[in-house]
């Protein structure tokens, strides 16, 4: 039995629906208070009976201040109707991101194949309302019993928080089910520095249709959808900078930089500005068109760049089966073979090369790309491998001058 005013509310499958004494699931609780001003009754949801009883009393407090309670949202909308409202609000530009930017083409993809592949067929039935945290906690843990990754089970989280955000501010609900929920840890792999002979000898080893482009993605951090939308006309030679405006999408074509942050200036190094000078002289392209394209109009194929660095640095690609899955390893293909990267572990180089130079934190954000400087401490902030090795010279140095008397010594 329920206290006055809250009334217990067992779930479909319950064995109490069906005539059982015994209840089976996890029930809510649903208070109401009247509203002396319009006769109604107001009534909302609530996961304990504590909390259902809480706020009835608030209510109650309330209505004798002068502020009745006002009836709760329209919360019997479907989770399907509210997510398909969501991605329409998305696609139109109504609903921004946390920046005020529009979402990118990509993430509106994601966020529909989420919706269509994830969120329907799980709790697409459901009411907007009766979504409790144990729903999405049982929706997260599913996702991970399915064998998703940790970051991939945050991602779909995301469209879960930014829909119930939305909901929240449409009046569909008050509050959201997606806060204190236990999420697996993401780990992610830092992509390997190569040091500066090595991105050399990486670079030479490539055919040389393909060495401007790896040395723009080593010694100016580009990121790979930066360098597939990278024209002539960005490239400025006098000036010894290379403007970055535009990145490119798989589906929808150029586009505006990832951020405002994104659009940037970078420095035109020597080694990096003898590449393009040799590419533009042998590709023979004008200034509005692609740098690196398959043609002057069309930009390259990622996987097919990645293919050919791997040939080239004596790698294949092999696919295996296991546990009913695919997944493709690298293999080495001859003994000489080169440690290879990836395009991004090349601009994780780059700004690893920034810091090892010296650059402060905010001309690394600016030269990288990035909108928070702490993005840029976490994500580039450790140290080159051989950079341990001047610190310990420099430390012995020091502590050998101190032993000596020396003047220049002082702490």
């Amino acid at each position: 039995m329920a206290a006055e005013g809250v009334t217990v509310r067992h779930r479909t499958a319950c064995r109490t629906r069906n005539g059982g004494r015994r209840c089976s699931c996890t029930p809510s609780f649903r208070a109401q208070v009247g509203n002396p001003e319009t006769g109604e009754q107001v009534k909302r949801t609530f996961p304990t009976e504590a909390a259902a009883l809480q706020w009835r009393r608030d209510m109650l407090t309330a209505a004798a201040n002068g502020s009745p309670a006002r009836a709760e949202p329209d919360s019997k909308i479907t989770v399907t109707r509210a997510v398909d409202e969501l991605v329409a609000r998305i696609k139109d530009g109504r609903t921004l991101t946390r920046s005020g930017r529009p979402y990118r083409p990509a993430t509106v993809r994601s966020y529909e194949h989420t919706a269509e592949n994830y969120i329907k067929p799980t709790m697409g039935h459901m009411r907007l309302g009766d979504v409790r945290r144990r729903d999405v906690q049982d929706f997260i843990d599913e996702l991970r019993r399915a064998g998703l990754s940790a970051s991939s089970v945050h991602n779909k989280l995301d469209v879960l928080r930014v829909l119930f955000k939305l909901a929240i501010d449409r009046d569909y609900v008050q509050d959201t089910p997606c806060t204190h929920l236990r999420l697996p840890a993401v780990r992610s792999k830092r992509p390997r520095i190569a040091s500066p002979e090595e991105a050399r000898k990486l670079i030479e080893a490539l055919p040389a249709d393909q060495r401007a482009l790896w040395a723009a993605l080593f010694f100016a951090g580009l990121r790979i959808g930066e360098a597939r939308a990278l024209r002539w006309r960005d490239v400025d030679f006098t000036a010894d900078v290379i403007r970055i405006e535009h990145g490119w999408d798989e589906v929808e074509g150029e586009q505006d930089a990832k951020t405002d942050a994104g659009q940037r200036v970078v420095p035109l190094i020597g080694e990096l500005r003898a590449h393009l000078a040799a590419h533009k002289l042998a590709t023979g392209r004008g200034d509005e068109d692609l740098c690196f394209g398959r043609t002057a109009r069309e930009p390259f194929v990622r996987s097919t760049i990645r293919s050919q660095a791997l040939a080239a640095w004596g790698w294949r690609v092999k696919e295996l089966r296991q546990d009913g899955k695919r997944r493709k390893v690298l293999v080495q293909a001859r003994e000489d073979a080169l440690e290879p990267v990836t395009p991004h572990g090349a601009r994780h180089t780059c700004a690893s090369y920034l810091i090892a130079a010296g650059v402060d934190d905010m001309t690394l954000q600016a030269v990288i790309g990035h909108s928070d400087v702490r993005t840029t401490k976490n994500v580039y902030g450790h140290l080159l491998p051989n950079a341990l090795e001047d610190v310990r010279q420099r430390l012995d140095a020091f502590l050998a001058r101190v032993q000596s008397g020396s003047s220049d010594a002082r702490i």
